[in-house]
C-alpha cells in the first residue's frame, strides 16, 4: 500500500502540491489527470523522491518513505522505476546497454560502464525487450529509433529494474496516436499480467478512462477527483481542465515524437537507475 498523508511540495512562494491525502494499494493502474501546472508530475516525482516534499509524508508498506536516505533511498528508486516523457535514454548506445542501465543499483556505477552483467541478466534485459516487440533491435543505435520505439525501450530498461511500482511521466504525450496506443497498451498489460501497480499521468481523458482502473484529478495542487472512469463525468472533467477542457477532450496527439534526447536528459536517466541524489 502506497499511503500519501497531507503531502505537501513548495517552491519558494508556489504551492505545486497541496496536502495530498490517499491510498493507492497494489496491482492498481491509476492515471493522474488536470491542466498544465496542476501539480501532476510534482507529485510523481515525490513519489521517487526526485522532489522532496516540504511537508506531509509518504509511506509504502508501513516505511516513511520521505525519511529514507543513503543506500536505503537508492533501493527505494529502484524499487520504484520511472518512465519520463523525453524518454532519457543515451542516444549513441545501442538499445541493450540503455536497458542494462536499469540494473545499475545491483553493481554499482563502474562495473555498470564496464558492461560486467551476467548472462542471466543479459538475457531478462532480451526477455523484458521482447515483451515490448523489441528485442530485434536489441544491438541498434538507440537514436534510430522512432519516438514510440524509444519509449518501449524506456519501459524495458524500468522493468529490469525489477520494480514494485512504475511510475509514467505523461509517456504519450510526444507520440503519434498509434504509437501511443502501443506504448499505453504496453503498461496495461505489464500493470495486469504482473501485477505492478502503474501510476502515470496522462493528458488526455479518453485514455485515462480507457486504460485505468481508477483516476485521480488535480487541480492547483490538490486533489479534486478519485474515483473510476465510469465516476468521472464531462462536467466534473471540465472543471478539472478549465480552460484546457477541450484539448483533454480531443484525443488527437502530436504526431511529431522527440528525437535523440539531449546530454542532460541522458544524465538523469543514468542517475535514476543508479539511485542517485537528482537536484
Amino acid at each position: 500500500m502506497l499511503e500519501f498523508r497531507k503531502l505537501t511540495k513548495e517552491f519558494n512562494a508556489k504551492r505545486a502540491v497541496s496536502e495530498v491525502t490517499l491510498d493507492i494499494p497494489p496491482g492498481q493502474m491509476v492515471g493522474v489527470i488536470g491542466r498544465s501546472g496542476a501539480g501532476k508530475s510534482t507529485l510523481l516525482r515525490m513519489i521517487n523522491r526526485l522532489n522532496d516534499a516540504t511537508s506531509g509524508q509518504l509511506l509504502y508498506e508501513g516505511r516513511d518513505v520521505t525519511a529514507l536516505k543513503g543506500r536505503e533511498l537508492r533501493q527505494w528508486r529502484n524499487e520504484c522505476a520511472m518512465v519520463f516523457q523525453q524518454f532519457n535514454l543515451v542516444g549513441r548506445l545501442n538499445v541493450l546497454t540503455n536497458v542494462m542501465s536499469g540494473r545499475l543499483f545491483h553493481h554499482g556505477f563502474g562495473t555498470s560502464m564496464l558492461g560486467l552483467f551476467s548472462a542471466r541478466e543479459r538475457a531478462f534485459a532480451v526477455r523484458a525487450l521482447d515483451r515490448l516487440g523489441m528485442a530485434h533491435v536489441a544491438l541498434q543505435q538507440t537514436d534510430t529509433l522512432s519516438g514510440g520505439q524509444q519509449q518501449r525501450v524506456a519501459i524495458a530498461r524500468a522493468l529490469v529494474q525489477e520494480p514494485k511500482i512504475l511510475l509514467a511521466d505523461e509517456p504519450i504525450a510526444s507520440l503519434d496516436p498509434l504509437n501511443a496506443k502501443i506504448v499505453m497498451d504496453a503498461l496495461r498489460a505489464i500493470n495486469v499480467e504482473d501485477g505492478l501497480t502503474v501510476v502515470c499521468n496522462l493528458h488526455t481523458l479518453d485514455t485515462a478512462r480507457s486504460y485505468c482502473d481508477r483516476i485521480i484529478g488535480m487541480q492547483d495542487g490538490r486533489v479534486v477527483f478519485d474515483g473510476t472512469a465510469a465516476q468521472l463525468t464531462d462536467r466534473m472533467a471540465r472543471e478539472i481542465y478549465g480552460a484546457e477542457a477541450a484539448e483533454a477532450f480531443n484525443e488527437a496527439m502530436t504526431s511529431t515524437s522527440l528525437g535523440s534526447t539531449t546530454a542532460s536528459d541522458a544524465t538523469v536517466a543514468t542517475q535514476v537507475a543508479a539511485g542517485a541524489t537528482v537536484a
